[in-house]
């Protein structure tokens, strides 16, 4: 058992062991915005050099915010690219909560266990259905890569088509080429400022993102976006 080095101030630790062709990364801590996201999303990517077969073991983590939740997605995201795939294991009931309320439980390969996630991979694994869509699009407009890709994994797993991006010009480029039903729109994006997007948002819904909403508990984060995307929804179609 390797464990991976981090500097004694953080408080996510990283511990990393092999069985077989499968590597186990125990987290213990919490994951959160800065250097802990930092940290096991650098770590997955060293893995990922010459491995493909990941299990994040998860039973000591203490607290996800919305930036953990979606570095855990991104991972995912690169082990797939890399032809490769991610699991969870041991995962605590406060990460339970919070991969519903996401709408993200269908999106991890879940383990009561470290021998069923490594089971799992010597196994035949089973494919989830995709969610069904509602035909409803949403535009995400958010510079923090890891909210962007976890409001873009809730959205999808809720059944919306979503497109995202970080940049204002890439927003309106979007605006101009296709419609959306409303507007996912992050603190820091810089749209206020911006006459020619106001024009585009006249006649959409916009739901705009607190300044704190990347260091909240995720769960309920993601929960108070999906119920505000479905009262304006249901507010604009009556």
């Amino acid at each position: 058992m390797v464990p991976f080095a981090l500097e004694a101030h953080l408080r996510l630790s990283l511990e990393t062991g092999e069985v077989g062709h499968v590597i186990i990364v125990r987290c213990k801590g919490r994951i959160v915005a800065g250097s802990e996201c930092d940290s096991l999303r650098s770590h997955v990517t060293w893995l990922l050099r010459d491995r493909r077969a990941i299990v994040l073991h998860l039973g000591e983590v203490e607290f996800i915010d919305s930036c953990g939740l979606g570095t855990i997605v991104r991972s995912l995201t690169s082990t797939r690219k890399a032809h490769g795939d991610l699991k969870l294991c041991k995962v605590p009931e406060i990460v339970r909560k919070v991969l519903a309320m996401s709408h993200l439980a269908d999106v991890f390969d879940t383990h009561e266990s470290e021998e069923g996630a490594v089971r799992a991979f010597y196994g035949k694994d089973l494919k989830l259905e995709a969610p069904e869509r509602s035909g409803r699009s949403i535009l995400c407009l958010e510079r923090n890569p890891d909210v962007l890709s976890f409001l873009r994994a809730m959205l999808r797993s809720a059944g919306y088509d979503v497109q995202t991006t970080a940049h204002l010009k890439d927003a309106l480029l979007l605006s101009r080429i296709t419609k959306f039903d409303a507007i996912v729109r992050g603190p820091d994006s810089d749209a206020n400022a911006d006459v020619a997007f106001q024009s585009a948002c006249v006649s959409v819904p916009v739901i705009e993102l607190s300044r704190d909403f990347s260091l909240l508990d995720a769960g309920e984060a993601g929960a108070g976006v999906l119920q505000q995307i479905k009262s304006r929804l249901n507010t604009q179609s009556a």
